[in-house]
């Protein structure tokens, strides 16, 4: 038997109570998830309404949940998907319809995190734009499109992806603005396209703009199920009923006809109840929260331009982020002390922000920070 070695780094932060249920967890998009919490959860479902299942992700209450969130963004249709990888490809792989070319963001989840999947499994080639940037302007789309048909030969651009907000740039979303200019030049141009709204509800928080004012923009929408509905797995891509029609063939085609989708599908359905209130409400409570922890001498947390719900921390000097993060733990509140974090931690909100008041909260961080 080999013995479990608790690690030392900077990634051992006290972690007993995290999944309390006064536990603060500044980092994720949701609340944290156990395979205990999942099953209790499951059971009170099945207590309570029960669980109609699929036949390989069609039917049974994974339908119910494609045809509760077309009606949230406004959609004709929408198909489960296994994954947000699997999601975009396919979004892109349909909307391309054999044109050899999609634009995409330099920093998106697609063209940094998925191996190329677009090109190796579809023969569809991404144009990055913005280049360690958050969104491409629509300049630069403009003159994207017109290089594509311009060479000696022409390769046309066959659907633009926006990814927004964006992970790798702290959550910071496209503007407004930007973006109805980039998609109504694309409809002019006859060019489909798909929005990786997997953090969706993170944007709508942060400017009010409902989620279905946003998927309206484009053809189709993908947003996650896990990263804050409480789901294990699991996406939904939105489009026109054309579109979802046979969309479950080539989902199949690419191993995605999981069986026993309705347990994921189950609990996205309850997850997504009340959650844009509920989120709108945490972000209501972080910005007061902000101001009260601002007023702590040294400790300054910031905010991004066009952000979302992650904002940089500053700690007072001499303060070690470790140290911090274990005090803090012994209040039910955690912050991520991992090595990518620590010259620049960050404040995640998410609903675990409504478990305490903030007079509790900011009585924690001034107690870790040498001041309670």
């Amino acid at each position: 038997m080999v013995a479990q070695v608790r690690s030392t780094s900077a990634q051992s932060v006290v972690e007993d109570g995290i999944n309390s249920s006064d536990a603060v967890v500044f980092r994720g998009d949701g609340e944290p998830k156990t395979p205990e919490g999942l099953v209790a959860r499951l059971a009170k479902i099945v207590a309570s309404r029960g669980i109609e299942a699929d036949n390989y992700s069609n039917g049974g209450v994974v339908r119910e949940l494609e045809e509760r969130f077309a009606d949230l963004l406004g959609k004709e249709d929408a198909v489960f998907m296994p994954s947000g990888t699997l999601a975009n490809h396919l979004a892109i792989r349909l909307l391309c319809a054999g044109k050899p070319r999609v634009i995409v963001q330099e920093q998106s989840h697609l063209y940094h995190d998925t191996g190329d999947c677009v090109q190796q499994l579809s023969g569809i080639n991404m144009v990055p734009l913005a280049a360690e940037r958050p969104y491409f302007t629509l300049d630069e789309v403009q003159k994207a499109v017109e290089e594509s048909t311009s060479g000696r030969v022409v390769t046309p651009v066959g659907a633009l992806m926006i990814e927004s907000p964006v992970r790798r740039q702290h959550g910071r979303i496209m503007p407004l603005d930007e973006m109805r200019g980039v998609t109504a030049f694309c409809s002019d141009q006859g060019i489909p396209t798909h929005l990786d709204g997997a953090r969706l509800y993170m944007m709508s928080a942060a400017t009010g703009i409902s989620p279905s004012d946003y998927s309206q923009m484009f053809d189709t929408v993908y947003v996650s199920l896990y990263k804050y509905f409480g789901a294990p797995f699991g996406a939904i891509l939105a489009g026109t009923e054309d579109f979802c029609r046979d969309l479950y063939h080539h989902r199949r085609m690419f191993g995605g006809g999981l069986s026993n989708a309705a347990l994921a599908a189950a609990l996205a359905l309850e997850g997504v109840e009340g959650f844009e209130d509920r989120f709108a409400e945490a972000m209501l409570k972080a910005r007061g929260l902000f101001d009260d922890l601002n007023s702590t001498p040294g400790l300054s947390v910031g905010a991004y331009e066009h952000g979302s719900n992650i904002f940089p921390l500053t700690l007072p000097s001499g303060v070690e982020l470790e140290r911090f993060a274990n005090r803090l733990a012994e209040f039910r509140v955690f912050v991520s002390a991992g090595e990518e974090d620590r010259m620049a931690p960050h404040l995640t909100v998410n609903t675990t922000i409504l478990r305490q008041s903030n007079e509790q909260i900011v009585s924690a961080f001034r107690t870790a920070v040498g001041n309670g």
